[in-house]
C-alpha cells in the first residue's frame, strides 16, 4: 500500500484499486474506489468506478434486457470517460480473499458463457470508464490524490454497502485518514 512518498513508475498496477484520498476534491472521483484494470507505462490507466451504483439493472436502463439473463444486472458509474459506453466485467474469486481471475470488457454472449460453464462467475456492468494518459496516475499518486490498496473479496461481497465503503477502507487506514474520511463534505455543515 503507497501512504505516502514517491510512487515507483516500474510498478504495475493492474489489477488494484486506487482509493481517493479524502482530500481529492475532484467531482469525478471524490470518496472513489476505483478498481485498475490495466496500467502501463507505456499505454496508460484504464477501470472502473467501483462504490458508484447507479440503482439500476440493466433491463431498468434499456427495455432489451428485459428478456434474457442479464436484466437484473447491476450497473455502475464506470467513470467519466464514454459514459454512454457499457462495459462488461465477469469475475470468479480463486483461492484466497486477493486471488481472481477477470474478464473484462467482454460482450454478453461471452459473460453467458462464462456463468454457464461456471456457476461462480460474478457479472457487473459499468457505464464509461476511468481513463490515465501515460504518467498522468503517476503524477497523480505522487501528489498523494490516491492510495494504492489490493483488491479483496469483501470489497465485491458487501454490495449493500458500496455507498459506505469508501470510508471504512480510507478510515481503516490509520487515524489521520480515518479522522479525514469522516469529515463532512462541507465544514459548515458540522
Amino acid at each position: 500500500m503507497n501512504l505516502t512518498g514517491r510512487y515507483q513508475t516500474k510498478q504495475c498496477l493492474s489489477g488494484s484499486i486506487l482509493l481517493s484520498h479524502p482530500n481529492l476534491r475532484d467531482p469525478n472521483f471524490a470518496k472513489t474506489i476505483v478498481f485498475l484494470s490495466a496500467h502501463s507505462n507505456d499505454m496508460g490507466t484504464v477501470g472502473v468506478i467501483l462504490n458508484r451504483p447507479l440503482g439500476q439493472t440493466l433491463a431498468q436502463l434499456d427495455n432489451q434486457f428485459e428478456v434474457g439473463s442479464f436484466g437484473q444486472t447491476p450497473v455502475f458509474e464506470g467513470g467519466p470517460v464514454e459514459k454512454d459506453k457499457l462495459i462488461v466485467a465477469a469475475w470468479e474469486w480463486l483461492d484466497s480473499p486477493t486471488s481472481f481471475k477477470l474478464y473484462f470488457g467482454i460482450d454478453l454472449e461471452k459473460a453467458e458463457t462464462l456463468r454457464t460453464d461456471n456457476e461462480k462467475i460474478k457479472i457487473a456492468c459499468f457505464l464509461g470508464h476511468s481513463g490515465w494518459s501515460p504518467g498522468q496516475l503517476e503524477n497523480e499518486l505522487d501528489q498523494n490524490s490516491w492510495i494504492v490498496s489490493s483488491l479483496n473479496h469483501d470489497l465485491f461481497s458487501e454490495m449493500d454497502q458500496k455507498s459506505k465503503m469508501w470510508k471504512k477502507l480510507v478510515g481503516g487506514l490509520g487515524d489521520d485518514l480515518k479522522l479525514l474520511a469522516d469529515a463532512p463534505d462541507d465544514p459548515q455543515v458540522n
